[in-house]
């Protein structure tokens, strides 16, 4: 299912990198187009104290607000698919439902379920319930959402592990995603470790940068020159 399944170091490495410099260095390498490849402003990090979200994609569909649905729910068929994935896992739910906005795809008890089968966070457009509840019983579980709502519905999952769009991001199993207070992105599994070594190049130009403006150097013609205006 996943394209490659790096090492646990450089997973943990990832996570001490911030979006958007991991991005910066995704397009650095010209491996897609820089329009492509991120979650729109939908999609919230909700809680943005935790450090950066990485994992593989464990994708689905569901419908939670059909009223008197009676489809088979399919909830061993998706904690089946988390418990055989390659870890951690970041469960991908798109929502295919009549009304989005009252939907609801997880609370404490299901979000506490999947960190115990090695997931780490979820992601979806639908909305999800227990706040509080995920961050006392499930602490460090990341959750990718617009929004909260107060009801569960009646949850039926769809397909599993098939391309998803999640806030205008197509996610397929097994991508690595990488997410935190300013949104999510895919990670390319073929530039994924030179990715993080440009990340940490990066990281140094920034910091120098920053040094610049509060040198006693600093000019308005080297600020230009620093931000590429030629």
């Amino acid at each position: 299912m996943t394209k490659r399944v790096l090492s646990p170091q450089v997973l943990e490495a990832l996570q001490q990198v911030d979006s958007p410099t991991i991005s910066n260095a995704i397009e650095h390498f010209e491996v897609r187009d820089p329009t492509s490849g991120y979650a729109s402003l939908e999609l919230r990090c909700m809680f943005a104290d935790l450090r950066p979200l990485v994992g593989y994609a464990v994708t689905c569909t569901e419908d939670t607000t059909t009223a008197g649905d009676k489809r088979p729910m399919r909830l061993h068929d998706v904690l089946d698919a988390v418990q055989a994935a390659p870890k951690p896992v970041v469960l991908v739910v798109q929502y295919v439902g009549p009304d989005r906005l009252r939907s609801c795809m997880a609370g404490d008890m299901f979000c506490s379920a999947l960190q115990k089968l090695g997931a780490v966070g979820l992601v979806t457009d639908m909305g999800n319930r227990d706040a509080s509840g995920i961050q006392e019983r499930a602490p460090g579980f990341q959750v990718f959402s617009p929004g909260w709502v107060v009801s569960h519905g009646h949850g039926v999952f769809l397909d599993i592990n098939v391309a998803v769009s999640v806030c205008g991001l197509t996610i397929q199993p097994g991508d690595l995603l990488h997410g935190d207070e300013n949104g999510l992105l895919t990670v390319p599994a073929e530039v994924a470790e030179r990715a993080l070594a440009r990340a940490r190049e990066i990281q140094e130009i920034e910091g120098e940068f920053f040094d610049f403006l509060q040198s006693s150097s600093y000019t308005y013609e080297g600020l230009k020159s620093q931000i590429g205006c030629h």
